[in-house]
């Protein structure tokens, strides 16, 4: 449907008479017209330039450079086409304002086929300038190397020929267990839940002759410099991925080398400092990991149908760069991957100690396995921790967070509201015309509640003793990310869905794994001050303002790239990071990036402690330092993953997701 009249002249607008579908039209244009403004910073504006956004017209919508271009080239002349990764919208310069105003007329409301072969309308708006502000310079993870056309089309198509995957399902060389792909292990089993192998049970007959043959070949070429001596094969089909990892230091060497045949990919490698480096590997090539970006880097590759790639003919390989005028999307194929290892026989002895299994001093505990084991690890690592650092805590928890607060005096005056896990109760007297109560697991923070005058008693969130459908609205920050798997974690949001009645509304603040958005890094990161050769006293948890982001443009209809995951795909690893990278969870060190989502976060006491009470056996204090340190237990969240999982609860709608200096926040509703 073409646009019923040019924006710019409202008068006008407002004299005409709209029939039913053009006013609904309008509608959406002006909510695409907000949307960009709030959630993006794009300003429209309401005369006709050479520049117009393309609002559901992008990358992250599943529209592609060629598919969108001659749609837009049919009005006129276009100049410049910059099209954003992972952004609904794009933007189009004209070579005149007459073949812009053209555009807007004629495409306005104009229905298309993306990618995927679902329906979506264009909403265009004018802007003053269509520019994008450009990443830096990026360069490959140090020791990282892609080799192109490392074999040739015939002898890919033996290599693939040469994998049985209909062979007997009791052979030793399969796996069975793993969802949506399938894998064969040559040499020595690789272990999925701990990134590692069984160095004492090698697999029958070692790697196969024809694999050996092309580690020989690249070994007197000089593109490797060991021989592997485990394989592992796996045929991924479009759309699925692999959580970001680092392959555990104490299993293999130094070198991991990986074959990837049938399609291309794009693999994300992050450094724990929040750095994300998109590199392509096409058909064919080949894959070398050695030092900074064996150890130290993830790489994984995000689940979804397409990837953002370079649009220019000659680019293949290498990083995916920020070019907006030069990215467009590629279909994936089904891709076979051959990984090979070398299995380690001595201590790693790597320069990144703080992240190498071998090298780390303390021994934290394992990832729970079973719901027992969840609740044991909560009990020792979360219940007991608050119970002893209640009044340390409590003394750091004064700074109620301003969406939180705008939240509460929303609120119509009389609403009942349930703070579950309210800590300190410093949420419970914002508005004084609310009737609030507050509980807790900590009987110490209860107590402090309590001598502040707020209503507050003792329990569990999975089992609060409130009567179902009694709250007009529910808090919970904070504490969601505290629940050790996918399962307590989604039963803590099911027990707030019980207490609201229908309409009722719950503010959600879990810990983010992203603590660097958008170029801007979280006040947690900001607060890592080194001052005289000592550091600061850091504990954990201190977010501030922040502004409201969205993945998606809601203007009617929702497509994107990205397949939605399901919880099972978080509970398996299935995010951008998704699973702890070793069996035991790791101790984070405060002020820092995330490197995995299951940690152990240190609470260094302050005050003079208690000589009865004991002092964790491990983390990082030193004889010079009395103080205890306690070790919480989080799982921190990947973009996406709280929004899914409040997908999987029944009568509830989303009514907004946002960012919040370090923390993923919803906003959900009873329907």
């Amino acid at each position: 449907m073409a646009a019923p009249s040019i924006a710019m002249d409202n008068n006008h607008q407002s004299n005409y008479k709209l029939k039913k579908t053009e006013k609904k039209f309008l509608r959406k244009q002006i909510k695409a017209r907000h949307t960009l403004l709030r959630h993006e910073g794009i300003e429209t504006v309401s005369y006709a330039t050479q520049s117009l956004v393309v609002a559901n017209g992008g990358l992250g919508n599943g529209v592609s450079r060629n598919q969108l271009l001659p749609v837009l080239e049919k009005c006129g002349r276009v100049d410049a086409l910059l099209m954003p990764p992972n952004k609904p919208y794009s933007f189009a310069r004209y070579k005149t304002t007459e073949e812009s105003k053209s555009a807007y007329v004629t495409l306005n409301g104009k229905e298309i086929v993306d990618d995927l072969g679902q329906k979506i309308i264009l909403y265009l708006n004018f802007v003053e300038k269509a520019q994008w502000k450009e990443l830096g310079p990026q360069v490959l993870p140090p020791g990282l190397m892609v080799i192109e056309e490392i074999i040739s089309s015939e002898d890919e198509k033996v290599l693939l020929e040469s994998v049985d995957w209909t062979e007997d399902t009791d052979d030793q060389n399969s796996q069975k267990s793993l969802k949506h792909r399938r894998v064969k292990h040559f040499g020595y089993e690789f272990h999925y839940e701990n990134n590692n192998v069984d160095k004492d049970k090698p697999l029958p007959g070692g790697l196969p002759d024809i694999y050996v043959s092309i580690l020989d070949k690249w070994l007197k070429e000089g593109y490797i410099k060991h021989k592997p001596n485990q394989l592992t094969i796996n045929q991924y089909e479009p759309g699925h991925g692999i959580p970001a990892h680092v392959d555990t230091h104490s299993a293999f060497e130094d070198e991991i080398i990986s074959l990837s045949l049938g399609s291309e990919i794009v693999m994300d490698f992050k450094h724990p400092d929040g750095v994300t480096v998109p590199v392509m590997l096409p058909r064919r090539s080949l894959l070398v990991m050695t030092g900074e970006s064996r150890y130290l880097w993830t790489h994984g590759i995000t689940p979804r149908k397409f990837d953002t790639v370079q649009a220019s003919e000659g680019h293949k390989s290498g990083i995916v760069t920020s070019d907006v005028g030069d990215l467009t999307l590629s279909k994936r194929g089904v891709r076979t991957s051959f990984t090979f290892r070398r299995v380690r026989r001595t201590p790693c002895n790597c320069s990144y100690p703080w992240v190498c299994d071998n090298q780390r001093k303390e021994r934290p505990p394992s990832f729970p396995e079973s719901d027992k084991e969840a609740c044991q690890l909560e009990q020792e690592y979360v219940h007991r921790v608050y119970e002893e650092i209640a009044g340390h805590f409590s003394s750091t928890r004064h700074s109620p967070w301003p969406h939180i607060v705008a939240f509460l005096k929303a609120l119509p005056s009389g609403s009942i509201v349930a703070d579950i896990g309210c800590g300190n109760g410093k949420y419970l007297g914002i508005n004084e015309e609310l009737f609030m109560i507050g509980c807790d697991r900590s009987q110490n923070l209860v107590d402090i509640c309590r001598e502040r005058r707020f209503q507050t008693f003792v329990c569990d969130a999975l089992a609060v003793p409130v009567r179902s459908g009694s709250c007009d609205a529910c808090l919970s920050i904070a504490v969601i990310h505290h629940f050790a798997t996918a399962e307590r974690r989604v039963a803590a949001l099911q027990e707030l869905v019980r207490l609201l009645r229908p309409g009722g509304k719950a503010l959600i603040y879990v810990w983010a794994m992203e603590q660097e958005y958008k170029k801007q890094k979280s006040k947690y990161l900001r607060g890592n001050k080194i001052g005289q050769g000592k550091k600061v006293e850091i504990n954990s948890d201190t977010p501030a303002q922040g502004l409201l982001v969205e993945q998606m443009l809601d203007i009617g209809h929702e497509n994107s790239v990205d397949s939605v995951p399901s919880i099972n795909d978080f509970q398996e690893g299935g995010c951008h990071s998704r699973k702890v990278i070793t069996a035991k969870l790791p101790i984070h060190t405060n002020r820092t990036s995330f490197y995995s989502q299951d940690v152990l976060v240190p609470w260094h006491l302050r005050g003079n402690p208690d000589k009865d009470k004991p002092v964790e056996p491990f983390g990082p204090v030193g004889s010079h330092d009395p103080r205890p340190v306690f070790h919480r237990y989080y799982h921190v969240f990947c973009e996406g993953e709280l929004e899914t999982a409040c997908q999987t609860l029944s009568d509830v709608t989303i009514l907004q997701s946002y960012y919040d200096q370090g923390n993923w926040c919803v906003i959900l509703q009873k329907v």
